[in-house]
């Protein structure tokens, strides 16, 4: 039975889709949440926390066994976790019952993001086919994220928050159905026994945890708790054990020539700087159009619509670019275009005109986001073996998500911290909002910014067309 390139893609994109559709859907609904199931503030953040901390914590495992198992496999077990657990929240009578299935669907996510994205690198080769389905890909992902702002408001408010679970549930499970018939499986071609790296897997899932946990605590206790420093240093240790590992290890579980790849280190540390400026600008502006100018969730959502509509549009524009010019000038692009977003959105007050003041830096952030994101991609994988393609996923999604979920911590700090002193002097406190909203995003430009820097100096970016051609060629 042939099986369509472009049907896997479908596949893989509507599950991703669906994925980071359910992270900002949540939040929508966390005041219904907290009235129905009688949350305390404190308790109600592990609503997301539950889920972000199980997802990032376990996407190096997911990815290399999404390897060693089978990459269809390792999907369809994520989507059928991620289904049981969607159901599961929209039953859940409890507080407990609730932030457990979070866990669950935290770690079905972990387990099918970097399958879905490790058979999108093995079924697509090198080259412009490629690059077109990583643009289509991670458009479809940023589009997510904004339709769940206005998918949770119409939900919440026409049938109640548990339908902000429920929603999944047809979803995954029409995926678990087609996926055998559209997608082939893939693992490591091995002749000996399929040798599992379980020192290595317990400290890179403990020190991911235990650094994801730390930022989690820091924006309620602050950087100085005890339980934030001891929660940051055992990350760092267990992390330094996992490398020493790694590097002695005759199976390990995120090999160390994936970094003497090209481009892997430099597009890590690109997406992770990525996804900081993102998460932020999301999380800051939805704070800004709610608290500040008033709007509901669903007229919020429908403000960001237009950036999502430009980041899909820009995604498949720079995969494009990227096989006639190179990553380095599309990724330069991208970021200049993102600072400048950024800068904009600074420049928004409490009132105002939005078509002015705030969507020509959505539409430019949106564009810009892409424009650094998808070349990244691109650059992590041109070269990686597809033996390595699921621990190359899971390393490269884990960029993504411990760097979003850091630079998202200092940079709310840091907002937070200005919105205190101005109303602790006597302040208006709008006024004091518009000035933490500006700051934040102006510490959010300084990460973008970052990645201007790498895109200009980086010796790992591939500079042009023609070099990238020799890369695929070799």
């Amino acid at each position: 039975m042939r099986r369509s390139p472009w049907a896997t893609l479908a596949v893989l994109a509507l599950a991703q889709f669906m994925v980071v559709l359910d992270v900002t859907i949540v939040n929508v609904a966390l005041p219904d949440i907290q009235k129905d199931l009688q949350f305390t503030p404190d308790n109600l953040q592990w609503v997301i926390s539950a889920y972000t901390l199980v997802f990032g914590g376990f996407l190096l495992l997911g990815g290399r066994a999404a390897d060693l198992l089978g990459r269809r496999r390792l999907f369809v077990v994520g989507l059928a976790l991620f289904a049981a657990a969607s159901l599961g929240g929209g039953l859940a009578q409890s507080q407990e019952v609730l932030i457990a299935v979070r866990a669950v669907q935290g770690l079905g996510g972990a387990l099918l993001s970097p399958a879905a994205l490790s058979i999108l690198t093995v079924t697509f080769a090198h080259g412009r086919e490629r690059n077109i389905a990583l643009g289509i890909w991670g458009g479809l992902a940023g589009l997510g994220g904004t339709l769940g702002v206005i998918a949770g408001g119409v939900l919440v408010d026409s049938a109640g928050w548990e339908w902000v679970f429920f929603v999944n549930v047809p979803i995954a499970v029409a995926l678990i159905v087609v996926t055998p018939r559209i997608i082939r499986e893939s693992r490591v071609e091995t002749e000996g026994p399929r040798t599992f790296d379980a020192a290595g897997a317990v400290l890179a899932t403990g020190g991911v945890l235990a650094l994801i946990f730390g930022v989690i605590r820091a924006e309620p206790l602050g950087w100085s708790s005890g339980e934030v420093v001891g929660s940051l240093v055992a990350a760092v240790v267990l992390l330094a054990a996992f490398i020493l590992v790694e590097r002695r290890s005759q199976a390990p579980l995120v090999p160390m020539r994936l970094f003497r790849s090209r481009g892997m280190s430099t597009a890590t540390a690109v997406l992770a700087l990525n996804g900081a400026a993102f998460l932020a600008m999301f999380f800051l502006s939805a704070i800004f159009l709610q608290q500040v100018r008033g709007l509901s969730a669903l007229d919020t959502g429908l403000q960001f619509l237009p950036m999502g509509v430009a980041a899909i549009v820009a995604a498949v524009g720079a995969s494009q670019l990227v096989a006639r010019i190179g990553t380095r000038p599309v990724m330069l692009g991208g970021a200049v275009l993102s600072v400048i977003g950024l800068w904009l959105l600074t420049h928004a007050g409490a009132s105002g005109n939005y078509a002015t003041d705030l969507l020509p830096g959505f539409l430019l952030f949106g564009v810009g986001i892409m424009g650094v994101s998808i070349p990244a991609q691109i650059n992590a994988v041109a070269d990686v073996q597809h033996d390595d393609a699921g621990a190359a996923s899971g390393v490269v999604t884990a960029g993504y998500q411990v760097g979003g979920a850091l630079g998202l911590a200092i940079i709310t700090t840091i907002s937070t911290s200005r919105v205190t002193d101005l109303v602790a002097g006597g302040g208006d406190p709008v006024n004091a909002l518009v000035e933490g909203f500006h700051r934040g995003l102006l510490v959010a430009a300084v990460f973008a910014g970052v990645n201007l820097v790498i895109a200009l100096t980086s010796p790992q970016l591939v500079p042009d067309a023609e070099q990238l051609a020799e890369a695929v060629a070799a």
